[in-house]
C-alpha cells in the first residue's frame, strides 16, 4: 500500500510517500478515536532521529532534482556533511534514504487493531481508520494532491529499485497485522488480503490524481471505492473462516 508520511524534500511528515510523504499518518488514531500519544524517547534517540531526518531530506531533495539514479550516496553523504561509511550506517541501502520513512508506517495497520475500540471488529477499526485518512487527504491513502506529495509519489513509481523496495516493507506490515490478529496462518492469510485491499485503493487514488484530478473530485468516488473493497474483504474473509469479522 502507499504508505505515506513526510512531505517530500519538506521534511514534515512523518514519511512516506507518502510515508514518505506528509504529516497526516502521524496522526494515528487511538482506539477511542484521539491522536495516540507519542511514545517518550531519550535524548540520544531524538538527536538520532533527528540525524536521519536531516540525511534524507537531503537526499530526496536532491533525488527530486535530478532523479535517484543520477544521484550517487556519496553525493548524499557530502550534502549531509558526512562520510559515506557513517550514512550506511543509518542507511543499509541508498533507496533506504528515500524510502526508511515508510517504516514509520510498517505497524500502522497492526496499531489499529490494537487500539481498536471496545466491542470493534479488527475490520471495522481498519475501515474506519482508512476513511478517516481520506477525509484528512493523508498521503498513505493516496488522496493527497499537494504538490510535493506528488512530485515524491512520481520519483516513487518512476523508479523500479524503489517500488521494489516498497514490497519489503509492506512485507513486514503484513507480519505485523498478522502478529496483532493473532498468528498462525489465518492471520498471515487475512492480513495479507488487507494490505492487499489497502494498497490497491491508494494506488488508484494516487492514479487518478495523476492523471489530473483533484483530491476533492476523487474524494467520493475513493470513499466508495474504499466502502465495496471492504465489503467484499469481509465476505471474503468470513467465506474463508479467517476470523477478522
Amino acid at each position: 500500500m502507499v504508505m505515506s508520511g513526510e512531505k517530500a524534500g519538506g521534511g514534515n511528515g512523518s514519511g512516506s510517500v507518502a510515508g514518505a510523504v506528509g504529516e497526516g499518518a502521524r496522526g494515528q488514531e487511538s482506539g477511542q478515536g484521539e491522536p495516540a500519544a507519542p511514545p517518550r524517547v531519550s535524548l540520544r534517540e531524538r538527536k538520532k532521529q533527528l540525524t536521519y531526518r536531516a540525511i534524507s531530506d537531503a537526499a530526496i531533495a536532491m533525488f527530486l532534482e535530478r532523479g535517484f539514479d543520477k544521484v550517487s550516496v556519496a553525493e548524499v553523504a557530502a550534502a549531509a556533511d558526512i562520510s559515506k561509511p557513517t550514512l550506511f550506517r543509518y542507511f543499509p541501502a541508498k533507496e533506504d534514504l528515500a524510502l526508511h520513512r515508510f517504516a514509520d508506517h510498517e505497524d500502522e495497520a497492526a496499531r489499529v487493531v490494537g487500539g481498536r475500540e471496545p466491542g470493534e471488529s479488527p475490520l471495522d477499526a481498519l475501515r474506519r481508520h482508512f476513511l478517516a485518512g481520506l477525509d484528512r487527504r493523508d498521503p498513505v491513502t493516496g488522496l493527497c494532491d499537494a504538490p510535493q506529495v506528488l512530485a515524491f509519489h512520481r520519483l516513487l513509481y518512476g523508479t523500479p529499485s524503489l517500488v521494489a523496495r516498497l514490497y519489503a516493507y509492506q512485507g513486514r506490515s503484513e507480519a505485523a497485522l498478522a502478529r496483532a490478529l493473532g498468528d498462525g496462518v489465518p492471520a498471515r492469510l487475512a492480513a495479507g488480503q488487507v494490505v492487499a485491499v489497502l494498497r490497491i485503493l491508494a494506488e488508484e487514488n494516487w492514479r487518478r490524481i495523476d492523471a489530473g484530478e483533484s483530491a476533492d473530485a476523487v474524494y467520493a468516488g475513493a470513499v466508495q471505492a474504499a466502502e465495496e473493497a471492504f465489503v467484499q474483504l469481509r465476505r471474503g474473509l468470513e467465506a474463508e473462516g479467517r476470523g477478522i469479522p
